[in-house]
C-alpha cells in the first residue's frame, strides 16, 4: 500500500465537515477513487455517548456505527470526484438499506470501516459498507447519499 492512498487526521478534516463529537474517522488506511476505501475509528471510553449508552455496559450506538461507515463513504465520493466539501453544499443520507448489526462495538475496539462504490446515478451515490472489529463484521448496510446546494 503506497502512502499516497492513505490519509492522516489532518487530511480527513479537509474532506469531512464533521467535528467533535461527530467526527467518526481517525485515519484512512487506503482508498482507490471510484472503487473502495478502508478507514479507522478508534473507539475509546471517552466517547460522549458511553455515559448514557449504557453505563453498566458501554456500547457504541448502532446509528453511530452506520454514520462512521457513511463518513468513510463520503470521503470516497470526494476522492472519486477529485473535490473537497465547501460551504455552498451539504451531503445528506437519503437511504440505508439492509442494515444489520452483528456484534456490539465496545470501548477499546478499533472499527475498520470499509465502503465500496456501487453507483452514482443522477447525483445519488450508493455504497456497500461494513464495520469490522478484529476481523468480524459488526455492522453492514448499503448507504445512499446525495449533495444539495445550500
Amino acid at each position: 500500500m503506497s502512502t499516497d492512498t492513505q490519509m492522516d487526521i489532518h487530511e480527513v478534516l479537509e474532506y469531512l465537515p464533521h467535528r467533535y463529537p461527530f467526527l467518526l474517522i481517525d485515519r484512512v488506511l487506503s482508498y482507490e477513487p471510484g472503487k473502495d476505501i478502508v478507514a479507522v475509528k478508534n473507539v475509546t471510553i471517552n466517547e460522549p455517548f458511553f455515559s448514557g449508552h449504557f453505563p453498566h455496559y458501554p456500547v457504541m450506538p448502532g446509528v453511530l456505527t452506520i454514520e462512521a461507515m457513511a463518513q468513510a463513504a463520503i470521503i470516497l465520493a470526494f476522492k472519486t470526484l477529485d473535490t473537497k466539501p465547501d460551504d455552498k453544499s451539504v451531503y445528506y443520507f437519503v437511504g440505508i438499506d439492509g442494515a444489520r448489526f452483528k456484534k456490539p462495538v465496545i470501548a477499546g475496539d478499533q472499527l475498520i470501516l470499509k465502503a465500496s462504490f456501487l453507483r452514482n446515478l443522477r447525483g445519488l451515490w450508493k455504497f456497500s459498507a461494513t464495520a469490522e472489529v478484529d476481523g468480524q463484521v459488526a455492522a453492514e448496510a448499503q448507504l445512499m447519499c446525495t449533495v444539495r446546494e445550500l
